[in-house]
Formats: C-alpha cells, structure tokens, sequence
C-alpha cells in the first residue's frame, strides 16, 4: 500500500518518510505509537531483514553522485510541489534592541529559578502568535472543493517551528507544532516551545505533532543567515523567517564604546512569505509591522511577559537619545544620577525582592527604574563612576544594574545603609555585590541541606499523624530553620567557637531539639506518650516545648561543638537576655576575653520581636560593657502572623526587624522557601560576627502550616492567608524540584533519603512503646502535704566572720590610689572614715560593710559580679565601688585590683532597664553558678519592671526545669516618706513565690547583718536566689551602723534577739529592717521595758525553730507582728499562717490596708509611721 507522506504531513513527510524506511529495516528501533501507525497504513509488511534499495549511479572522476532517498528524496518533492504555490514575499528590518535588554532581564530573572532561558525566538514566536491572533486571516490557505476554489481560515494559531537536527544520516528538518498558542500565556507558552523542541531532540515526537499546523516559523538566523525566503507548502498560507540579529554590517565594526555612544542597536531582517491566492502583500505588510510594534513594547506585550513569568522590573522601552552630556555640567548632573541609582538599590532594593513564599506580588518602585533618572535603553552601555563597585573605578549601566538587583533583589537581600560606621557598612557592601548576593552549594552541601529538611518535615508529620491533637507548636512552613541552625553552627565553629547557647520560644522547639541537639526520637515520644516521671527527680517539670537541652552537634568535618538550649516559658522572649547573659558567663568562666568562643543564638518569631519591649532592652545591651558577649546572631522565624494578629496589627513598621536598626545591626531578610537563600544570609551574618564581634538579624519569611497551635483552627481569622497555605508545596517539595531542575539528584536519591529518615522515626516509636516506665505512686508525682522541709530553715546559719586584721588590710589596699589618681575630695573623706571605722574607731555603715564583703569573698576565690542602675557610686553615693579621676575621668575600681591573685570582681552601671538586666544576671548565674552575682535596682520599687524574669525564672526556674540562677538582688526598701514609687520593694510579691526553698528572702537591720548574709551567699554551694531589701536612710545611719567585731566574728543571724528585754516581757513585737529602730527609739524614749523587740532577718525560708525559741522565753506575752507596710502588703499575710502553724496567736500593727503603697505627703507618712509604732507598744494614739 503506497503511503501519501506529503499529504499527511506536509513539510514533515520526509521525517516522517525516514522513520517508516527504519520501522521497514529494524522495527524495534521505532517507537510503539509510530510503529503502530505504520502497521495499520502498510498492512504490517516490515520485513525486518534491511533489504537495501540500490540505485543506479553514475560517476566520473570530477562529481560523486548519490541518490536522493528518505528525508532528501522528500524536501526535494516538497519544493517541486511548492513551485505550484503562487507566493510572494514581504520583508522587514526590525530594531531589536527592546527585545535585546528585555531578554536580558527575562533570563536573569529565570536562572535564579532555574528555569531555563528564553531565546529571542521564544519571543518573537510570541509575538507572532499576539499578531495572527489579532490577524487571523494570514493563516488562510488555499485549496479546491469540487473543482471550485475556497480560502481556508483556521481557528486557532497552531504555531510551528522550524528545528533543525542532526542526524546519523545528515541534518533533518521538522517542523511540528504548537496547538493553540494563543490560547497561552508566556510562561505556558515558553513550557510548551519547550517541551516540543525536547522532544524533537530525542526522537519522541508523535504524528499529532505535526497535523493542523497553520503557520510556520523558521529561525535560519540561528546560522549567520541574514535574511530568508522560504518555501510555502501546500495546505499552508504562511511562514515567517528571521533573519540573525546584529547591528547594522556598515557599522559592524565599530568598537562597542562608539556604538553606545551613537546610540546603534542591533536589527534583524524578518520575511513573511505567504499564498498570494488568498493572503494580500498589504496584510502580510501589516502583520510584520505589528510584530515589531510588539516586540517595541506595544500594547504592554513584556509586561504581561514580565508578569506572567513574576519578574520585579519594568520592561525597557524605546526612547530617543539625548546624547552625550556637551558640558560638564551635563555629565556631572548625569553621574550624580547614577550615584543616586546606586544608592537607592542599596537603600530599598529590598523592596524588590522575593522574600514572601505565598505571594510574590513586585510593586513598581519609581526610585528604582532608571528610567526616573534620566536614563534611556540606550544608556545601558555607556559607562558611569561606579565609586569601586567590584573594585572597578568605572562600569556600564547595564553592569551596575545587574550587580546591584542581582544583590538586592533576588531571594535573599539585606539591609545596611542605616550603619553609620563606614568600615562595618563598606564591609557588608563589599561582601555583597561582588558575589551578587550568589553562592554555588556543592552537591554533599546540597544533599546535607535535603536531608535536614526532610528530618524536620518528616518528624512533623509524624507527630502530626501519631499523636493527634497534641500541642507541638510545630515548625512546619518555617523547616528551613533547621539547616540554616545547622550551617550557622557549622561556619562559626570553623571560626573557633566551642559552644552555641540557642534561645528560642515554643514553634520548632521540638525540631531543634531533636534535629539540632540531637535529643533522642525515643525520648520525645515518651514525652508525647505522657510518661510521668518522680517528683522526687524531675521537681514539677514543664510542658516539653519548654524544656532546656545539652547536646553536642557534630559538623560535617567531625568538630563537635557543645550547644545548650537554655530553658524558657511562654512569656515570648523573656529568654533573650538570659541567654545573653549566659554567653557571657561561658566567656568569663573560660577565659575568653575576646568573646569569640561562645556564641549566642536568639530565634525570634516576627510578632514577638516587633512587639515585646524585652527585645529593644536587650539589643541594647549588646554592645555596652556591661553586657557585650562578642555579638548575637537574632534568627527571626517570620511567619507573618502572630497567634491570630496579622503584621497590619502588630507592628506600625515596614519590617519586623526595623527594631534592630536602632543598634545598627545589619538585618539579612530571606525567603524561607529557598533554604539555599536562608544559609546564604547566615554565611554573611556568621562573617560579619567573626570580623566585628556585633549582633547581626536574619529574617526568614515563611508561613506557619497549622494553627498557633495544633488545636487551633486558623481559618477563623485569616481564611484567604489558609488558603494559600493549603495550596502551597511544603519547603522540602520545592527544594527537591530545584534540585532535580538542576539535576542535582535523582529522584531515586530523594525518596530514599525519606525513606530512611521514616524508618528510624518508627522504630524510635515503637522503643518509646516498648520501654515503658512503671505506674508511679501517687505520692511520688503529687505534693500531698501543705509544707516542705525546705521551706524552714531550722539550722543556724555557718560562722562568716573575718578576722580584724584582715579587715583592716582590706580596706587600706582599697583605699591605696594609683599614683597620680585625682579623687573628688569629699569622697576621699568618706573612704579615710572605712579605715577607723575597722580600726574600732567607729562603727562600720553600710558601705563599708559591703565592700568588706566583697573583699572577703575575693580573697576567697568567689567571683564577684555587681551590676545594676549607679551601682557604681550606688543609688545613695554609698558604695563607690568605681572611683573615677576628678581631672581625666579614668575609672579605677579598687576591688579588682585588691591583691595580685584574687578573684575577679566586677562592677558595672547597667542601662536604664530592670527586665532585660535581672534576666541578664539570672542567665550570667545559671553558666558561673560558683560566681556572686548581684544586681541592684535603683530603687526596690522599680524591681516589679522585672516581673517576668523574677516569676518565670528566678522563682520557678528549679522548679520547672531543675535550673538554678543564684543571682542576689539587692533592693532599697524602706519607708521614707519619699511617695507611693520610692518606698516599697514588694516584700509580699517575693514572699509569694517563695516554696520548695527556691530563694531566700531577707530584710537586714544592721551593716553587720548584711556583711555575713553577703559572705553566706558567696560561699554557699549550691547558691539559690537571694532577696535582699536594703535600705536606704540606715545606710549611714548610725543605729545601723556594727562595730568591726561583730564582722570578725559570728554569722548571719536569721531571728536576732532583743539584747535588754527582760525574760518577763508583757509583750512581743517580732518586725524586720528599719521598722526595728524606730520601735527601739520608742521603746527607749518611753520606758516600754517590759516590751522585747525581736528580729526576724530571714523571712523565708522562714526560721521556725529560731522563731519558737525567741517566743519561749516570754512565755505568756502577747505576741505583734510589726511592718511599715499597709496591711495587705510587707510580710503580714504570709507570717501569718506561719505563726499559727506554731500556735502563736499574732496581732497585726501597721498601716492600713491600702491600694497604693504610700502615701505622698510626707506629713501624713510621719503621723502613719507614728500611728504603727504606738500601736506596736499598745499605746493610745
């Protein structure tokens, strides 16, 4: 059966031809669809056998002569047959300069996402297919219907293309189709072009391919070829060639510093050769006129490219030329724009970039487009200053252009302009725009990045899946934190850091626990499982996104690094600071003065880090002497929502991290999608920490999958946000495609990697399942009785005395200046009266009694830290531990420079803060539990600033997570007169907490009672919290005032008996701190002999032993609690039930109960003050 290949598929017969004569020859060599085809047209007569055809030939020695077979037997039937197609042809010259710099941006944009390129005949395909479409009748065809001639117009642009191949036996030409081009976009068109040519390549094409083509595009330019007249076939009414693109062959060889300056662009020759029969010259005229009207832009036709394929820019356009500036003036003004171009990519080029995973929607930013400066198409070539950009003195536009959105503008940017010191701004520029923000990962990079993603991905499902409805607070949406973790760790163990302390709240907490620090799957799965273990091991434990962690992580060459994920609650970053100051406790344990060896890692969500005030004081602190720890790296898991709050609500900046430019933090933004682009900014982060030793902030845009909690329905609130979301591929799903674009992987290689991380996620289940703890007793896991043993302290206090003579040496080494040192001189007096106050000359205030303290302890190997609001001079010009050089200002502290070996002592003003610097010192604590730590508040009242860390670390922290910070607060407390602010430290607020023996409280009387409270704290082992209320009128008081031997000697004493009362008293006033003087004043001005006045210094863990002894001397009186508070505040409701609980009867004499704490006049605080201690006696008012 002969086989019409011409009719069937025109200009593809001889492709066509050439597989039937190999299906004929070797049939298994042809695909099964063309194979099949072939069987049912030629009855099925393959032979298989390759019985050759031998032509007869002729040849001479002067010509080689072969027969025509196959695809050349049938182009040459083919152009004989097209001799009857009466054609005529029109040509155009097209300026392609717009198509030229438009391509450019098109293919910067695509190689980023790898996604191949587009070619100029991609476009101008496009563009033909916009112009038939608008045109349909150029693809009409001409053919006869019973001996009667008809004009044939096709309903859809099956466009097709001219691919010319290489082959075994010579170059082969097909040309199959695009069906419906102008049914598609760019982007689906370019993925169908695509796809064809591919197929075409690899000899997959099938016969619907090339059926219903309705116009042709043929590309000869691709050769050299400047313009070509093809042949139109039969059944077709229109073919296009293209001709090569170049500049004009007159001017061709001018170099291209002329060309630019001439404003010359290149041009390309296109012909459209169609059937004259039913296709006009004028149309054909017409549409090539339209291709070029699009291809100059008409129409918007690259913004709907640049739309379709998401790129940021505006198309170029064509403009006319200004020409060179003719003055200098011109050129200046003309340079200076450029400049202003520079910096404002550098400035807001952020503003472009693609950092949202669920919506990139590029804005048009006028101060971004060169075309608001001035500058046309033709300026791209010309060269400007570019102030050593690269370290090139001088660029084209074009190539400042492409640096700086390469830069700035792709998937990860950063923001710098907004540092003032010039070396630390150049730095990150120079860091930046000579790599263009780009770095290639090998492939065992890649392939670790992979395998990190799916172990965060892969645990969070499985939680997901197996322990339903449990909160996790999971990472999903954000898993790029675990390898961005994991290379942050990695470079900066490369620069010499031994251990990473990692703050973070709830989200992904459970991730890094177990993907970071390597706690085990089994363990938290028992935790899911709800394994309760003894109070007697674990205290009251916490909810286990909670919980602390030490884990040692491994990098890729074999260094271990020790990370510590320090313990937090929900408070969101009430952490920040305690990390902050463990880091630098780390540091000052070990040594490291440089602040290199540790380094401190905050993770952040966008809400909390815009809105929590902890975040602001703590950013603050890092970079002053206090509180430097060499610099913090801020991760800030972006999820653009906080809880149900959209960013609208939640902050009134740009940008969530817009906080940290009050430090002049450079803050790298990236998108979380791409965990390439997320190490690429922790690389620049990690670097600028090594070379300057500051904070740096990452922003990692990304979405929270699920609720705020696992069983919280989102939808509620954001339901357009969700459903992205819902529709959105997870981080691994898209890392994996761009790995395989760039055939990176197999997806062999991929699904295995799963596959194994799943298998030890189910045996480590089915351990957990297994290995299950036995049912613990009752009484084991709940506290059935009302009191603890710890919370009484029934054993006397250990001796702290220090002998006189060493006392005496203290003082006069720390009054001994160094030689020219300018002290105030009224200060000098003060230090000259500590040397006869231990000399037994006068008795010690409480200064003196401090710094003796401090000295002791030094002497004792205790480290010393003070840090706090003026606890330098102190509050009340008491302490003076820093004395400062009345003519230069030098500092000189004496303390640290008391012997040649000795401990370190630090004293430090803190910033103006009382949350973020409590929690600081309690962090400093936790890593030098051996050290004292102290921190003063200005005044006591102000402590409540601190709440947060006193209440979820300080008071519950052992409880919660077995975590001691033994961190002294001192806090002046005493009722003045000075006002409601200025009287009272809260004793009722810490009384509260206090239970289990987690802290100790004290109001102190006397300078000797505080020294040897100071001593006991800094030699105790372990060191819980100390509460101390200070004073601040008996700081120089000489009632409070203790001579030398009662620091030579003795110990702190929890209750300090009345020394003149007699054993027959009528009556017993028990009080603490100031209140004692005025009551022995009354007492003494009054002849109330009959009244004893007892002590009690320690009011938890309250002394009850030392309390009932005190009572059983005066057997039969009454009993008073005496306080300067109002009734419902100072220590009365929690004494209380403590003297019931030993059968004590206690009147209660004081103030009021009172909503503020005092009052403001100070007349009416002398006659309360009068009132309280009168009633204290039972006197009449």
């Amino acid at each position: 059966m002969a086989i019409d290949f011409e009719r069937e598929f025109g200009v593809n017969a001889a492709y066509v031809q050439t597989l039937f004569e190999q299906w004929r020859h070797a049939p298994e060599q042809v695909q099964p669809e063309w194979r099949s085809w072939f069987e049912q047209l030629d009855g099925g007569t393959a032979s298989g056998n390759g019985d050759a055809v031998v032509a007869a030939t002729a040849e001479s020695e002067e010509v080689a002569i072969e027969p025509l077979r196959g695809v050349g037997a049938r182009i040459a039937e083919n152009m004989i047959a097209s001799l009857e197609v009466p054609t005529a042809t029109s040509v155009r010259t097209l300026p392609v300069k717009v198509l030229e710099e438009n391509r450019r941006v098109i293919n910067a944009h695509m190689a980023v996402r790898v996604l191949g390129k587009a070619s100029y005949t991609h476009l101008i395909a496009y563009a033909l297919v916009q112009a038939l479409r608008e045109q349909p009748s150029l693809q009409s065809y001409y053919e006869e219907r019973d001996g009667r001639p008809y004009k044939a117009t096709p309903r859809h642009v099956n466009l097709g293309l001219a691919i010319d191949m290489e082959t075994p036996k010579g170059r082969a030409l097909v040309v199959p189709n695009i069906k419906k081009a102008e049914t598609l976009d760019f982007k689906a068109f370019h993925a169908a072009y695509e796809e064809v040519v591919a197929r075409a390549r690899t000899g997959k094409l099938e016969a619907a391919d090339f059926r219903g083509t309705t116009a042709s595009l043929s590309n000869p330019g691709g050769f050299g070829t400047h313009m070509s007249v093809p042949r139109l076939v039969q059944g077709q009414g229109l073919i296009v060639a293209t001709g090569t693109i170049a500049v004009p062959p007159a001017v061709g060889g001018m170099a291209a510093s002329n060309l630019a300056a001439f404003a010359i662009g290149p041009v390309m020759t296109m012909t459209s050769t169609y059937d004259h029969r039913v296709i006009q010259g004028a149309e054909s005229g017409l549409l090539l006129k339209r291709v070029e009207d699009l291809l100059q832009g008409a129409d918007e036709f690259y913004e709907r490219v640049f739309g379709t394929l998401r790129v940021p820019w505006r198309p170029f356009h064509p403009a006319p030329d200004a020409g060179r500036p003719v003055t200098g003036r011109e050129e200046g003004e003309k340079q200076a724009k450029a400049w202003e171009l520079i910096n404002a990519y550098r400035v807001r080029g952020l503003l472009q970039a693609d950092l949202d995973p669920l919506e990139y929607r590029p804005e048009y930013h006028p101060s971004l487009d060169p075309a608001s400066y001035g500058f046309t198409i033709w300026d791209l070539d010309r060269e400007f200053l570019a102030s050593g950009m690269c370290g090139k003195p001088v660029m084209t536009l074009r190539e400042i252009l492409e640096v700086l959105r390469e830069s700035y503008c792709r998937r990860w940017t950063v923001e710098y302009m907004h540092i003032a010191d010039r070396d630390r701004k150049w730095w990150v520029r120079d860091r930046i725009e000579p790599r263009r923000n780009e770095e290639v990962f090998d492939h065992d990079h890649r392939v670790r990045i992979l395998e990190r993603l799916i172990r965060a991905e892969n645990f969070e499902q499985f939680l997901h899946m197996r322990f339903v409805g449990n909160k996790r607070f999971s990472l999903e949406g954000a898993e790029s934190l675990i390898p961005a973790l994991a290379e942050i760790i990695e470079r900066a163990a490369g620069y010499g850091v031994e251990k990473v302390v990692i703050g973070m709240a709830h989200r992904g907490r459970l991730n890094v626990l177990a993907n970071i620090l390597s706690k085990s799957y089994e363990q938290i799965f028992q935790e899911f499982e709800g394994t309760v273990l003894p109070r007697s091991s674990e205290g009251s434990g916490d909810v286990k996104y909670h919980l602390g962690q030490r884990g040692v992580f491994t990098t890729a060459s074999g260094q271990e690094v020790e990370v510590v994920l320090s313990a937090n609650p929900s408070h969101l970053e009430a952490v920040d600071p305690v990390v902050c100051g463990m880091v630098r406790g780390f540091q000052d344990e070990i040594g490291d003065t440089d602040r290199c060896k540790v380094l401190a890692i905050l993770i952040h969500g966008d809400a909390a880090f815009a809105g929590q005030g902890v975040v602001a004081e703590t950013l603050q602190m890092s970079n002053l002497p206090a509180y430097r720890n060499g610099g913090t790296l801020h991760l800030v898991v972006n999820n653009q929502i906080g809880f149900t709050t959209s960013p609208r609500d939640a902050r009134s900046t740009a940008y969530c991290t817009d906080i940290a430019k009050m430090i002049q933090a450079p803050i790298l933004h990236a998108n979380g999608d791409y965990p390439e682009a997320v190490l690429r900014a922790g690389h620049v982060a990690v670097d600028y920490w090594n070379e300057f030793h500051m904070d740096a902030v990452i922003d990692m845009v990304c979405y929270r999958r699920r609720g705020h909690n696992e069983g919280d329905d989102p939808a509620y609130t954001q339901p357009l946000l969700y459903r992205k979301i819902e529709d959105h591929a997870s981080v691994r799903v898209t890392y994996t495609e761009l790995l395989l674009r760039r055939k990176a992987l197999t997806p062999a290689e991929c699904e295995e990697t799963g596959r194994r991380i799943d298998d030890e996620l189910h045996q480590a289940l089915e351990a957990s399942r297994a290995a299950q703890m036995p049912e613990v007793p009752i009484e084991e896991l709940v506290d059935l009785g009302d009191d603890d043993p710890s919370d009484y302290a029934d054993a006397p206090s250990p001796e702290t005395g220090v002998p006189q003579e060493q006392l005496v040496a203290i003082v006069d080494r720390l009054n001994r200046m160094p030689e020219g040192f300018v002290v105030h001189p009224n200060l000098l007096r003060q230090l000259r009266r500590r040397e006869r106050m231990v000399r037994g000359e006068q008795e010690l205030d409480w200064g003196c009694a401090e710094a003796l303290a401090f000295g002791a302890l030094l002497q004792d190997a205790v480290n010393v830290r003070l840090c706090g609001q003026d606890s330098g001079r102190g509050t009340f010009s008491q302490r003076h531990a820093i004395i400062r050089d009345q003519v230069t200002e030098a500092d000189y502290v004496p303390l640290a420079d008391l012997a040649s070996e000795q401990a370190g002592f630090e004293v430090r003003d803190s910033l103006l803060s009382e949350e973020a610097a409590l929690a600081f010192e309690y962090g400093y604590a936790v890593a030098r539990p051996a050290a004292m730590v102290l921190w003063e508040a200005q005044f006591g009242d102000f402590a409540n600033g601190a709440q947060v860390p006193i209440d979820q670390f300080l008071a519950s922290g052992a409880a919660k997570w077995r975590q001691i910070g033994g961190v002294t607060l001192l806090l002046p407390h005493g009722y003045d007169g000075q006002g409601p602010e200025h009287s009272s430290a809260r004793i009722e607020r810490f009384l509260q907490l206090c239970s289990e023996g987690n802290m100790t409280a004290a109001n102190c009387s006397t300078s000797g009672q505080y020294f040897h409270l100071l001593r006991r704290q800094g030699r105790s082992d372990p060191k819980r919290p100390l509460i101390i209320f200070t004073p601040k009128s008996l700081l120089r008081d000489k009632r409070a005032a203790s001579p030398v031997s009662d620091l030579a000697a003795g110990r702190f004493l929890e209750v300090v008996p009345d020394a003149v009362a007699p054993s027959a008293a009528r009556r017993v006033v028990l009080c603490s701190g100031k209140v004692y003087h005025d009551l022995a004043d009354f007492r003494e001005k009054n002849g109330h002999g009959d009244v004893a006045l007892v002590r009690v210094e320690q009011l938890y863990p309250f002394p009850r032993a030392s309390v009932r002894a005190e009572l059983g001397r005066y057997p039969g009186a009454e009993v008073v609690w005496c306080q300067e508070e109002p009734m419902n505040m100072g220590a009365w409701s929690y004494m209380l039930p403590r003297f019931l609980d030993v059968g004590v009867a206690v009147a209660y004499a004081g103030r009021a109960a009172s909503a503020s704490p005092a009052t403001g006049s100070y007349k009416r605080h002398q006659a309360e003050q009068e009132y309280l201690i009168r009633r204290a006696f039972g006197a009449s008012a």
